[in-house]
């Protein structure tokens, strides 16, 4: 494959679904925290974003997110958990929507 193509693929329209587990963390406040500055490194990446309760969906280019998920894994290990577990959605292409466009019916009902 060529460079050109490699950098075209690259910048993908993509969505990341990604959900970090601190594991080995009894306390909860303190695995709030971690999550927190997982969060941070996401907002850090400049893309849009929305935090669910049990995920949050970046969306940007595909190379950009796959850097977004190595430093949020990165990130939580640093902060202190003894294990990270990071569970992650990805798809690309083009024409896939974005959150709003997906939500956006629900929100305006409060869902």
């Amino acid at each position: 494959m060529s460079t050109d193509k490699r950098l075209e693929i690259g910048n993908t329209p993509s969505a990341l679904a990604i959900q970090v587990l601190p594991l080995g963390i009894p306390e909860r406040e303190k695995l709030w925290e971690m999550v927190d500055r997982a969060i941070q490194a996401i907002d850090a990446a400049g893309l849009s974003y929305t935090v669910g309760p049990f995920e949050t969906v970046v969306e940007g280019p595909l190379d950009k997110l796959l850097e977004v998920a190595a430093a949020v894994h990165r990130t939580v290990l640093a902060s202190g958990a003894p294990t990270v577990a990071t569970y992650m959605k990805l798809w690309s292409g083009e024409g896939i929507g974005t959150n709003t466009e997906k939500t956006a019916k629900y929100r305006v009902r409060g869902h």
